[in-house]
């Protein structure tokens, strides 16, 4: 065979695996969870909840997805209890 009848037929194979890959998953049923995400956040609006991101050290961040872990519960809520319980510790008026 010679090199340029080669080339046709990795093209003719690159183009029929093109074809029978499928659709991404940006498009049909993937596509339908953005709703979900909006849905999601009313949700949040409505129970009162608001982003609020930090960083915070590695080591840090693993103890409280182990505390997370240990209690079977959400990030959301041990970091919710964790900031309540330091805020609650603080006097009067270094809190305000």
């Amino acid at each position: 065979m010679k090199k340029t009848d080669l080339e046709k037929n990795k093209g003719l194979k690159l183009m029929g695996q093109l074809k029978s890959a499928g659709t991404p998953q940006r498009f049909g049923a993937a596509a339908a969870q953005t709703q979900d995400r909006r849905d999601r956040r009313r949700q949040d609006q409505a129970q009162g909840l608001v982003p609020f991101p930090v960083k915070l050290p590695q080591a840090l961040a693993e103890q409280v997805r182990a505390l997370a872990m240990a209690r079977g519960t959400g990030l959301n809520e041990v970091t919710a209890e964790l900031l309540e319980a330091a805020l609650a510790a603080l006097p009067e008026n270094a809190a305000k």
